[in-house]
């Protein structure tokens, strides 16, 4: 039994698929075929069901894959553990960010931590709340920047920011009110005021739609969705078009301001849990590299001073 057996088995695993696992380990279709077969006859027992619709993990692939994704990622941590300890702080990061998130974000925090660590190469991965929580617990990625609740628990996290979640309405919305504060909302209301009201939320697989759902149903009612979107500037362009009411993180808001009519309205909410909070997961019991934690530290250390984002 050789090492990259086991990772081929793992690819063909969690792709479903020999053409598209082949594709993903840079090796040729016949070949990758071939090494799983040779596998399945020196232990003897098939490790996958194969049909004309994909392959499917046998009672005792699913062991096997159970036992060698320990494996493999004992390899690796091993591996980076002694690169780390070989080249201090020089290594490669692979960190997964939520979209809306990472654009605000990830501007404050990679000029700091590449100023700090020039020798540290960075690779970013943006996607859904769902996508990256099976990217940071099969370790395809180091580090990801998540908000909470995590649905995965093979996931750990630290916290690193809690912002304010705002109302946000048409510029001419009856709830607006003719004094702004400081922070360029207007007057504090309830999420049942607007229960009536159209919704525009994030597509599912988005964490933030969670949130909005959650905060509705905490105020009594599921609120009628009229428009989905994947882009939360896509959302606010339609609040601010008139086309219904949003729920939007605190940082979103900058980049309204000063867009005079073309803005929504933003109005701070009573509700309780009116906020959330962006954490850094990673897999449980995962190695974190020197660089990981420079990363993680880093970014706990801008955004304690970092009111650009607020």
């Amino acid at each position: 039994m050789e090492f990259r057996q086991l990772q081929y088995v793992l690819a063909v695993a969690r792709e479903r698929n020999f053409t598209r696992a082949a594709l993903k380990l840079l090796i040729a279709q016949p070949s990758l075929s071939q090494q799983v077969a040779k596998l399945e006859q020196e232990i003897g027992i098939p490790l996958f069901e194969r049909g004309p619709s994909g392959v499917e993990l046998t009672y005792a692939g699913q062991l096997f894959v159970e036992k060698a994704q320990v494996i493999v990622d004992g390899t690796e941590q091993l591996r980076t553990a002694m690169r780390d300890l070989s080249e201090l702080k020089k290594g490669r990061l692979v960190i997964g960010s939520l979209p809306m998130t990472g654009s605000h974000v990830m501007p404050v925090i990679l000029p700091a931590f590449r100023e700090r660590f020039p020798d540290i190469e960075i690779v970013l991965i943006e996607d859904t709340t769902a996508n990256l929580e099976k990217l940071a617990s099969t370790g395809e990625t180091d580090l990801c920047l998540l908000s909470l609740p995590i649905q995965s628990a093979e996931l750990d996290y630290e916290p690193f920011l809690q912002e304010a979640i705002l109302l946000a309405v048409p510029p001419n919305h009856p709830l607006r009110s003719a004094s702004t504060s400081k922070k360029g909302t207007t007057s504090n209301v309830s999420l049942n005021t607007v229960r009536d009201e159209p919704f525009i939320v994030l597509k599912k697989g988005q964490g933030f739609r969670e949130i909005t759902f959650d905060l509705c149903r905490h105020a009594g009612f599921i609120p009628n969705v009229v428009f989905e979107s994947n882009n939360i500037e896509t959302i606010q362009s339609l609040v601010a078009a008139g086309m219904g009411v949003a729920l939007v993180p605190q940082m979103v808001m900058r980049d309204r301001q000063g867009s005079g009519k073309h803005a929504p309205a933003y109005l701070e909410i009573t509700d309780e849990n009116a906020a959330r909070s962006l954490v850094i997961g990673y897999r449980k019991q995962r190695y974190l590299s020197n660089a990981a934690q420079a990363f993680i530290a880093t970014v706990k250390e801008v955004m304690k001073t970092s009111p650009e984002l607020y």
